[in-house]
């Protein structure tokens, strides 16, 4: 199933997605007299999307897709975790090895956007940069768990966008400041459930800048896989229901290249990842 977070006609509701079209909440609730709750969270956490799920319920997706503003599918999440360096092509590009315990930033979720927005970028910073990534979203509250169980804790996936300032994480010499900037974290386009992708470790992932190819590589070059990723952040914090965990980006940023082409005012970004969807946002810079 792919779930999103939707403004039609000025309310926001979030639905079901299929072949353009959406099936809202409303439309759920009069379909099958299931009382879900206004938050997203609490549908998806809290028992109310298995509910759903375990009636089957005849559908009409009666609202087109291009009627909706799409927003961020998880507006509040308790942690916005992202990965540096966890891609065996994107270390070698920067003459690094990749590190074997996930090397992290945590990242405000003021940061988090949703596609066909614009990503909103101070003009003091010069060096701006994308990366595509694949984002998963923790099921449920879990500390220490075995890499045997870690897929049990994951909800869904989703594609990200992990915006960086290349300048100001060069000045700072960490990641925080220069990826923590408002609308910096573009990500969707919905949650893509668990059970629809029977192996996250083999996905195409691209990203295009303006029409042209900048990023073409596979999930399967990731170093620490998701499982092991679960593994290892879990025994370091507690992982909680909603957490967004961005696992890392290829190969194709602009990183540390003598001839980088950094983003502009008006640069058009395409991500997309097999089965999980794309992401269209565009470049802003203000004063």
């Amino acid at each position: 199933m792919k779930i999103g977070r939707f403004l039609i006609g000025g309310k926001e509701t979030y639905g079901f997605v299929k072949d353009g079209q959406i099936a809202t909440k409303e439309e759920i609730i009069s379909k099958t007299g299931i009382p879900i709750p206004l938050s997203i969270k609490e549908f998806l956490f809290d028992g109310w999307y298995k509910e759903v799920i375990s009636q089957n319920p005849r559908l009409d997706y009666s609202v087109k897709l291009s009627d909706a503003k799409i927003l961020a599918p998880i507006p509040n999440p308790p942690k916005v975790i992202c990965l540096a360096f966890n891609y065996v092509d994107h270390a070698k590009e920067q003459n690094l090895s990749p590190p074997t315990d996930p090397a992290i930033v945590i990242i405000p979720r003021t940061t988090l956007n949703g596609t066909n927005s614009e990503i909103v970028c101070p003009s003091f910073v010069k060096q701006l940069d994308y990366e595509v990534e694949l984002a998963i979203i923790i099921a449920k509250d879990c500390k220490n768990v075995q890499e045997k169980d870690a897929m049990d804790s994951i909800f869904g996936y989703m594609v990200f966008n992990d915006v960086s300032a290349r300048d100001i994480q060069a000045q700072d010499k960490q990641f925080g400041r220069a990826k923590g900037f408002d609308t910096f974290a573009p990500c969707g386009p919905w949650i893509t459930t668990a059970d629809e992708i029977s192996d996250t470790q083999n996905l195409k992932m691209t990203t295009k800048v303006n029409g042209v190819l900048r990023q073409n590589s596979n999930t399967t070059n990731m170093f620490i896989k998701i499982p092991s990723i679960v593994e290892k952040l879990s025994r370091v914090m507690t992982l909680e229901r909603g957490d967004i965990i961005s696992t890392g980006t290829p190969a194709g940023v602009m990183l540390n290249k003598p001839d980088a082409i950094f983003l502009k005012d008006g640069d058009k970004i395409e991500m997309e990842i097999e089965k999980i969807g794309k992401l269209e946002n565009t470049v802003r810079f203000v004063h």
